[in-house]
This record gives structure tokens, C-alpha cells and sequence, in this order.
């Protein structure tokens, strides 16, 4: 099967996206001490500007698992494939909790090794790579399965210290673990996020039907998903742990009822993501030929991209931080706050981390160009992995 821009052009979209959420992470001037999604303390614009990029990591995740079966029936070459996806599975994973990490937090003793999106998508292919002999339509069942019952454990009534709870629990929920002076963050719960790329998995299954009958299957489900998230959303009984509530106002209700769980990704996290998603898959083709050529070099070398804007966004927060009149002693960087001083007020009004976020991704569009070519053109073995 030929390679599909249309994945290219979504994945594109939603790394440009990501982008958004790391620079207000690392310099809005409320992102250490308030949440964005806080209905007590945030505003509309600033609601959105974390909800809009909830599209990324299930995106992100979910394509990986799509790629995983486009590649496998292009190369048709059973071994090689999963020998490779586990080697990756693990490489991920090593990338994670080093240069990842460090290009996060900026703290070369890593006091905080934190689980997130990468290391989820390590877990997931080592555990694809070891079930890739199962058909991809029961392993889509089975990622939906997980998608839409992961949230019942809660419900199980483990006693409160078993070890079977202290096993589990990370990896369906969020943990923080400490070891000495340093912690274990489990951000990305694994099995919610392998739920979701094997679902991924299944779905490249309808790449091999033709275009406009794989257009209008994509456009039922992507709307069948909005309406369903809409519907068990306002039954306000299951899918999502945090229920919405009546506010001041119908913008803060509003507010409340879009207010999902990411940490582990809900039911009713993942319907309006990924039906968001499948909608634009089902429309890509027809973006605007400027829109596709851009967002498809972004998408193309998305390892690349997303390493490389982590430390640009976090050297562009020290350059903050000096001008805002901080000296090199009073960063702190074994906090977990980027070397932002958490009893000093620092960082940036949100018009700014919306300027320093389109100048990231325009200074990023060369580098990712030319890496995108040069992996067109080499097949040394590395560039594989990046």
C-alpha cells in the first residue's frame, strides 16, 4: 500500500498544535501555580487554548498504530516488522527518560522522570510487535474495548493497599513515585494509551477500501463519535470521572461539559478527540495545496519535530527568564518548573506565548524540511528510529 498523506497532513496539524500547549506549559505566566482547565481561575480563551490541543498525544498515538499496519502490508515482511517494532518499542522508551526528560526539564541530575507520550508509544509497539500475528480487526476490538471499559476499574473494589492494586494502578492511572530525592511520574497511564493505538491499528484496515468510500465511512464515524460523546456527556453518568456541573454562566457550563479527563484518557476524552481526528483524515485531500505542503513536513519526521521543539521552547524560557531580570542561581530546574523560580513570578501574557508560538513553529519548518529529505534519500539504519 503507498504511503497516505492524508495521515501526514493530520499529523502535521496536530504537532504544529502541540506545539502551542508546550510553549504555554513552559512560559504562561499562570502554568505553574494555576491549571488551565481550573473553572475557578480560568478564562474562556485560556480554556481553549489547553482543550484544542487534547487532539494531540490520542492523535499522535492513534496514527502510530494506523502506520504500524500501513508499513507492515507495504513491506509484507512479518519478522523484520516485528523485530523492529519491539527494538523501537524499547529505543522510545530510552529516548523518553533521557533526552526527552532532559530537553523538558532541563535538569541533568533528573529529579523527575516523568512517563509521557513517547514512552506510552514505546509500551505500544512492544506490545503490538508481540501480538502482530492476531488480526488487526480483533485487535481493534480490543483497543476499543479498552477505550470504552478502562474506565470501570475505579469501580473494582480492590482493597486499599493490595498488591494487586499497588501493581496495577499505574498502569491504568496516573502514580507519582518517589525513590530518594528523585520521583517517578506515570503521566501516561500505559493501557488507556495501548487502547488507543491498537484501535489505531485496526482502523488502517480501511485505508485498503477506495477513496470516497473510505471519505464517507470516515465522516459517519467522526460525526457518530461527536454525537456519541455529546450524548453520554449529557447523561453526565459514565465515561469521564470528573462529571460536568452548572457554572455562574452558560459559557462556564459550556466550559464544564467540555472539561474531560486526559490523565488516563476517558471514554469521553477520546470520542471528540479521535472523531475530531477521523474527520479530518476524512477531509485532508482537500485542504488547500499550501496547507497540505506544509503540514505534511511537520508530519513526516514527527520524532524529529517533536524532540527538537522541546529544546528550542525551553532555551527560548531561559532567554525569558534573563530578560525578565532572573540570574543563572536563582533557576530552578530539580523542581519540575523548568527552572522557573516557583516563590518568584515569572513568564509571559497569553497573546505573547501565541506570537512565541508561531515563530517556533516557522524557525522548526527549515530543520524538519531538510531532515525529511535527507530520510528520503538515506536508509542507514538510525534514521529509522527518528
Amino acid at each position: 500500500m503507498k504511503r497516505e498523506n492524508s495521515i501526514d497532513i493530520v499529523r502535521g496539524i496536530v504537532m504544529i498544535i502541540m506545539a502551542l500547549d508546550h510553549v504555554r506549559d513552559l512560559m504562561h505566566i499562570d502554568s505553574i501555580t494555576q491549571s488551565p482547565t481550573d473553572l475557578a481561575t480560568t478564562t474562556p480563551f485560556l480554556f481553549f487554548t489547553r482543550w484544542i490541543t487534547h487532539l494531540c498525544a490520542p492523535t499522535f498515538v492513534f496514527l502510530a498504530g494506523t502506520s504500524v499496519y500501513l508499513s507492515l502490508k507495504n513491506k509484507n515482511n512479518f519478522k523484520e516488522k516485528r523485530q523492529h517494532l519491539i527494538k523501537r518499542g524499547f529505543w522510545l522508551l530510552l529516548l523518553e527518560f533521557t533526552v526527552v526528560n532532559f530537553g523538558l526539564f532541563f535538569d541533568i541530575a533528573f529529579h523527575t522522570l516523568l512517563f509521557q507520550v513517547i514512552a506510552a508509544i514505546g509500551f505500544g509497539f512492544i506490545l503490538l510487535g508481540l501480538l502482530l500475528k492476531i488480526p488487526a480487526k480483533q485487535l481493534g476490538i480490543t483497543g476499543l474495548v479498552i477505550i470504552f471499559c478502562h474506565n470501570l476499574l475505579p469501580l473494582i473494589p480492590f482493597a486499599e493497599g493490595s498488591v494487586v492494586k499497588t501493581v496495577l494502578a499505574p498502569f491504568f492511572s496516573p502514580a507519582v513515585i518517589p525513590f530518594g530525592d528523585r520521583v517517578f511520574i506515570m503521566g501516561y497511564p500505559p493501557i488507556p494509551w495501548l487502547g488507543i493505538m491498537l484501535t489505531g491499528f485496526g482502523f488502517a484496515r480501511y485505508y485498503e477500501m477506495a477513496y470516497e468510500q473510505r471519505k464517507k465511512l470516515f465522516i459517519k464515524l467522526g460525526f457518530g463519535s461527536l454525537g456519541l460523546f455529546a450524548i453520554l456527556r449529557f447523561i453526565n453518568i459514565y465515561g469521564d470521572p470528573a462529571l460536568w456541573t452548572v457554572q455562574k454562566d452558560a459559557i462556564y457550563t459550556f466550559l464544564s461539559f467540555m472539561n474531560v479527563t486526559k490523565y488516563a484518557p476517558s471514554l469521553l476524552y477520546c470520542l471528540p478527540t479521535l472523531g475530531i481526528m477521523i474527520l479530518l483524515l476524512a477531509f485532508a485531500e482537500q485542504f488547500s495545496n499550501e496547507i497540505k505542503k506544509v503540514t505534511m513536513v511537520y508530519g513526516k519526521v514527527s520524532l524529529f519535530y517533536f524532540i527538537l521543539h522541546f529544546y528550542l521552547i525551553h532555551i527560548l524560557t531561559l532567554a525569558m527568564l534573563f530578560l525578565q531580570g532572573f540570574n543563572w542561581s536563582q533557576l530552578e530546574f530539580a523542581t519540575g518548573t523548568f527552572g522557573r523560580p516557583k516563590s518568584m513570578e515569572s513568564g509571559l501574557p497569553l497573546w505573547a506565548i501565541y506570537l512565541i508560538w508561531i515563530s517556533v513553529v516557522a524557525i522548526l519548518y527549515k530543520p524538519c524540511l531538510w531532515y525529511g529529505a535527507y530520510k528520503a534519500k538515506n536508509s542507514n539504519w538510525w534514521v529509522r528510529y527518528i
